[in-house]
């Protein structure tokens, strides 16, 4: 398994992207093709879990569209992701927030990471 793990590590490359987890509120810039014409879409919402590692690795991001839960999967070494940008860290106690599915208005809001930084 170690030897087939590293040939799909040197053929699928792996971008930079900046750390993120669960809670966490992103926005990704991806491609959509659409016959001969190709465009960026946006999709901005929480990370509701990680999985998987190395280039298998995916994450399921879900916001909410008129009322209408919807969650997308992305894998991280797809080649149609252009950008990720993470807009806020939320504070979290599971590596999976399955339980948003079921949560509605005000109780399905995250709480903000808190950063402290040095006082002079």
């Amino acid at each position: 398994m170690d030897r087939l793990r590293q040939i799909s590590q040197q053929l699928t490359p792996i971008q930079d992207w900046p750390e993120f987890g669960a809670g966490d509120t992103v926005k990704i810039s991806y491609k959509i093709k659409e016959g001969s014409k190709e465009r960026t879409q946006v999709f901005q919402g929480i990370v509701i879990q990680r999985r998987g590692e190395g280039p298998s690795e995916t994450f399921t991001v879900r916001k909410m569209a008129s009322g209408v839960g919807v969650e997308r999967v992305f894998p991280i070494s797809s080649p149609f992701l252009e950008n990720i940008e993470v807009m806020k860290q939320g504070k979290v106690r599971r590596a999976r927030i399955y339980y948003l599915r079921g949560l509605t208005g005000k109780s399905a809001r995250i709480k903000e990471k808190r950063s402290f930084t040095a006082a002079k």
